[in-house]
């Protein structure tokens, strides 16, 4: 067989690929779209839930998530960032700078539900936070870490070494390089890293399940202290645990959730695209 030929098949074996991932994607966005427009109106984003969450809308699961993913990233972002520039620009290639990355490739990997038993186990019955916003929270932010880490970190030293000369020979310390030239270069990766994160947080169920989450809460928290609804799990619980529950207000809470999570998606591309184009390599 020709390399013409070899090449061919290589490209259409790639293109089938794409179309078995991207195909079904379409079809389950489809089918959310095409169900739950039929229940999206104001009253439905506006309104507190009643009648046992058959009536009314989803406000307060809206406003829980909200406050949850602000919350992580609160934590999350300045830590996960602090991390990131320590190990890329200050720490030694040692042993225990190795044991550090691979304990946070590790930690990319491991379930919610074990980050979910984790929160509840030091926040929620160890430091005595109670189910709360803060408990879900610092829970999420930790589970977020390893990914705006990792990312983060490629982001950073993806920067030409010649950058970090070039400020040295200048006069500029460590620090200045890093505040004026290497973090400025780096930003799109970092965003990227900050908003996966962010947008798994977003729509986790697993972690909040045993640290936030209220299975039925018509009213918006007052404190960190407090529990709240959030969409996630408002979505499993009127999917699995309400009998005769409308199946458009389903699909419509699934809607909501999806749109949410594309709205961050976008603003992180747009985001990302001007600092790209500010980019000097």
């Amino acid at each position: 067989m020709s390399r013409y030929w070899v090449q061919r098949l290589g490209f259409a074996l790639l293109g089938l690929t794409a179309l078995a991932v991207v195909v079904p994607m379409l079809l389950v966005i489809g089918t959310i779209v095409v169900e739950g427009m039929g229940a999206i109106s104001w009253e439905f984003i506006t309104a507190m839930p009643s009648d046992g969450m058959k009536e009314g809308g989803i406000f307060p699961a809206l406003v829980g998530t909200l406050l949850l993913t602000l919350g992580t990233a609160l934590v999350a972002i300045p830590i996960g960032v602090g991390g990131t520039i320590y190990l890329a620009e200050y720490a030694r290639d040692t042993w225990v700078s190795r044991c550090i990355r691979l304990a946070i490739i590790n930690l990319a990997g491991i379930p919610s539900i074990v980050y979910g038993l984790f929160g509840l186990g030091m926040f929620v019955l160890f430091l005595k936070m109670g189910t709360s916003i803060l408990a879900g929270a610092l829970t999420l932010a930790i589970m977020t870490l390893p990914v705006i880490i990792s990312t983060a970190e490629e982001a950073l030293r993806a920067v030409p070494t010649e950058f970090r000369t070039v400020s040295a020979s200048l006069g500029g310390t460590r620090w200045q390089g890093i505040r004026y030239i290497i973090l400025p270069q780096a930003l799109p990766g970092i965003i990227t890293g900050v908003i996966l994160g962010l947008l798994r947080a977003a729509g986790e169920t697993a972690p909040i399940l045993f640290t936030v989450a209220a299975f039925f809460l018509p009213r918006l928290p007052q404190s960190p202290f407090d529990q709240t609804m959030a969409l996630p799990y408002h979505l499993y619980v009127i999917s699995t645990q309400v009998p005769g529950m409308p199946l458009r207000i389903q699909y419509g809470t699934a809607l909501v959730l999806l749109a949410l999570v594309l709205s961050m998606n976008l603003a992180a591309t747009v985001i990302r695209s001007y600092f790209r184009r500010r980019r000097q390599w």
